[in-house]
């Protein structure tokens, strides 16, 4: 298997850079409105990726896309703003080593909802699995 086809690879580099976003926004966020350092986030990330998209011969018009594919992105999108915001504030407000925790019962909720919306069946290993990280999260979420 190729190392861009190993999704394990890419999931294990995605919780490693979500972990340093974490420490870096705590710093970053510091001082300023927590709203203000999303938007230099946001601009940061839409740099990076139109620099990626160009140099690597990527570009399509993004309104030839299929209307569900754009409805779909856009709800992500919307998504995402959201998710950045709050994580901003809470990371203003709380200890990091506490909100990304919290943070990660998104992994909880895409089990439900990928078995609730998209058909996906887990065994019980992977509920287990599921539940620990419930409990892992709620327990950091607790502690004084």
């Amino acid at each position: 298997m190729t190392m861009t086809s190993h999704w394990l690879i890419w999931a294990a580099l995605s919780a490693l850079f979500a972990a340093l976003t974490a420490i870096f926004a705590k710093v970053g966020v510091a001082g300023i409105d927590s709203d203000l350092a999303t938007l230099v986030r946001t601009a940061v990330v839409f740099l990076l990726l139109t620099l990626l998209v160009l140099l690597s011969g990527k570009w399509r018009n993004p309104l030839a896309l299929p209307h569900k594919t754009l409805t779909f992105l856009t709800l992500s999108g919307l998504a995402t703003g959201a998710s950045w915001l709050c994580y901003f504030r809470a990371l203003q407000l709380g200890d990091a080593s506490k909100v990304a925790p919290v943070d990660k019962l998104s992994v909880v909720l895409v089990a439900i909802f990928a078995v609730a919306f998209l058909g996906e069946r887990l065994d019980p290993r992977e509920w287990l699995g599921i539940s620990l990280v419930a409990g892992g999260a709620i327990l950091l979420a607790l502690t004084p």
